[in-house]
């Protein structure tokens, strides 16, 4: 099981995200107030892992900076299979949809320094079961129909 370690929010698309610390999931939609949110990839998620490969490399990035709007710890997000279904705190239950992108006009980050990880690591969901999601949840895969 891993956690959500930060709730992300920006009204425009490729654009840096804000931790608000918590936020609420609609159905069918997305995060609202949310740029992505009513598109074909409702909500996104990318592993804290993934913005410490980036550290690593000397950028200097944090929670929302890719633009991902769950940033998780613990959860191996690239290992899930499309259809994966994940239960985040007591009530959300979202479906993994797609896993990447391709990035067609780059993000700000990757005009700033030339690398991005949430084309390669990132993963989109859809929002089956809506309701708060805020930092310190849990997130896990959930077995069976």
């Amino acid at each position: 099981m891993g956690k959500i370690v930060a709730v992300c929010v920006g009204k425009e698309k490729g654009r840096k995200k804000e931790d608000v610390g918590k936020a609420i999931i609609k159905k069918a939609y997305g995060i609202l107030g949310d740029g992505h949110a009513g598109t074909d990839r409702e909500v996104s998620l990318l592993a804290i892992e993934s913005i410490d490969k980036m550290k690593k490399m000397g950028v200097d990035v944090g929670p929302g900076a890719m633009a991902e709007n769950l940033t998780t710890e613990g959860i191996d997000l690239l290992s899930l299979p499309i259809g994966t279904r994940l239960k985040i705190g007591d009530k959300v239950l979202v479906k993994v949809t797609q896993i990447g992108k391709e990035c067609h006009d780059h993000c700000e980050i990757f005009k700033q320094v030339g690398v991005c990880v949430m084309p390669t690591e990132g993963i989109f969901v859809k929002v089956l079961n809506g309701g708060e999601v805020q930092t310190g949840d849990s997130i896990s895969i959930i077995e069976g129909e």
